[in-house]
């Protein structure tokens, strides 16, 4: 009688726990389901790292420099601005948006020191000219959703040259073609060779600048800083298609944007 009592508790421990363990495995389940789906939404790049399994490999992949010229635009990659999008320059109230726009979120505020060491570094005139050069893409109901910057790097040091920089679209608003017009848009106002500073991380947009006819640059190191190119390549050869890595183009041709960016300790790019 007592072992039959004793089995019967035993058998509704054992319920009990299993419907403990099976509730915790449900909520660890959604719990990752969410994680996942809120990473999803982080950006295109992020999603491709992923899918390759290199997610612990895209912090470290993000620090390292890569550096593109593009002497001629292809012309087969210009596309004209998406229906009810309207492209405007960058007001002096919207610093924080173009904050925001420009780098990731756990980011932008560190951009307040970049603009005014850079941007703003050099007076009144300095400022305006980075307002009149920085532009905004906006989606149909105005809001801006992506934005780039045509500027010339170095100049106050007497070596000016013609660089892309902060070009970034909403993770939330990509695959819409705004890239695509915006950096149409940018390369019709900037002058050639033009030069842009990026990381292995943003696939996307590296792929983006192929099709415009932007090539790798080989040179060891620009200015004050490394070329990565040599440790970025097998990363961006298991996260990109094979056709799209295979077409990639690389030049040596970075002799100019590292005198340039020597005439200086802040890199203006």
């Amino acid at each position: 009688m007592l072992f039959k009592i004793l089995t019967a508790v035993i058998i509704q421990i054992f319920r009990l726990l299993r419907r403990l363990f099976l509730t915790a495995i449900s909520s660890d389940a959604k719990l990752w389901a969410e994680k996942g789906a809120a990473m999803k939404h982080f950006c295109k790049d992020w999603e491709l790292y992923h899918q390759a399994g290199l997610d612990s490999l895209y912090e470290t992949a993000g620090n390292l420099n890569l550096f593109l010229i593009c002497e001629k635009p292809e012309p087969s990659a210009l596309r004209p601005l998406p229906e009810g999008c309207s492209i405007r320059t960058c007001r002096p109230d919207e610093l924080n948006v173009w904050k925001h726009l420009a780098a990731e979120e756990q980011y932008a505020d560190s951009l307040t020191d970049y603009y005014e060491r850079v941007y703003a570094g050099n007076g009144k005139d300095k400022s305006q000219d980075f307002f009149q050069r920085c532009l905004f893409l906006c989606n149909p109901s105005g809001k801006p959703v992506a934005t780039g910057l045509i500027g010339l790097s170095y100049a106050r040091s007497g070596f000016p040259v013609s660089t892309l920089g902060w070009f970034r679209v909403l993770p939330e608003e990509e695959g819409k073609g705004f890239g695509r017009a915006l950096l149409s848009e940018l390369l019709k106002r900037s002058g050639f060779p033009l030069y842009l500073h990026t990381q292995p991380t943003s696939v996307c947009a590296i792929r983006l600048y192929s099709d415009f006819g932007f090539r790798l640059l080989t040179n060891p190191v620009i200015g004050y800083r490394k070329n990565d190119l040599i440790a970025g390549l097998p990363i961006l050869e298991k996260v990109m298609r094979p056709a799209v890595f295979n077409g990639l183009k690389f030049s040596d041709e970075g002799q100019r944007l590292h005198q340039a960016a020597l005439s200086s300790r802040i890199s203006e790019f």
